[in-house]
């Protein structure tokens, strides 16, 4: 496994870190792999009652590593963009696997939680958030849209209104709004936030491991999410195309304003 990404278990509890600190957990390839193989190996060890998935350093996760963006034409060959629907299938299948693991999975946010960094949260059951965390879905800034599950967990938690809102302007909102609107389970002091987590695992464990798991699938059963998937990576592989992504990357990457003109 990537040393991007640690695993450690603690009785029945199982811990995915991610371990990028000096880049605020900025998710780039060899991340997202590492998160796949963690929750493979999650899946397969015996007798645990919760996964954690938590960031080292100052911040949760920044979102993606956007010069990962811009290295796709050297991984995928010169027609990248064509080819986006399998590229995009690959990102949501990590956090699609991590969703339907039958434990309850639970995500500590702190500092920062922005992009896919937010889609990975909305693929875990339960969000505590630090005091102070900001979050977002900066990526109609970078003229794509979330494509990982953000666009559609988003919207099956508070509402088409709410999550237009929030992805039409891409802007940060803080833990206190996010668990007002139902994004987060419960904001609580930064230091109090594993304490906090394993205080809920306590409760978990008087409940029935079958009975939790089957309540899971039901749950998530009742939304449509393979179809908004499918819909996201329609969209993106559109949206990769243009001029305006170009753009909005090249703009992230100069630390300057872009200038979107529609193509």
């Amino acid at each position: 496994m990537s040393e991007l990404i640690q695993t450690q278990q603690r009785e029945d509890i199982f811990e995915i870190v991610l371990n990028r600190p000096e880049k605020r957990n900025a998710i780039n390839r060899e991340m997202l792999a590492g998160l796949d193989t963690a929750v493979s190996q999650a899946n397969r060890t015996p007798n645990l009652r919760a996964v954690l998935v938590r960031g080292e350093g100052a911040a949760f996760s920044a979102g993606i590593d956007v010069s990962a963006l811009l290295g796709l034409a050297q991984e995928y060959g010169p027609h990248w963009q064509t080819r986006m629907h399998a590229i995009t299938d690959e990102f949501q299948g990590v956090l699609t696997r991590l969703e339907r693991l039958e434990l309850p999975t639970i995500a500590l946010l702190h500092g920062y939680c922005l992009g896919l960094a937010l889609e990975l949260a909305l693929a875990c059951d339960i969000r505590l958030a630090a005091d102070g965390t900001r979050l977002g879905l900066p990526e109609t800034r970078l003229g794509i849209i979330p494509d990982v599950g953000g666009t559609t967990r988003l919207t099956r938690l508070v509402g088409p209104g709410r999550a237009k809102e929030l992805i039409f302007t891409g802007r940060q909102f803080d833990a206190e709004n996010a668990a007002r609107w139902g994004i987060v389970n419960q904001v609580v002091p930064a230091d109090e936030l594993l304490n906090q987590a394993e205080a809920l695992v306590g409760e978990l464990r008087q409940a029935a491991p079958l009975a939790v798991g089957m309540a899971k699938r039901v749950i998530d059963g009742l939304a449509d999410i393979d179809r908004g998937l499918m819909l996201e990576g329609w969209a993106q592989s559109e949206l990769f195309k243009t001029e305006d992504f170009m753009e909005g990357a090249q703009a992230f990457m100069m630390k300057r304003p872009p200038e979107f003109k529609g193509r």
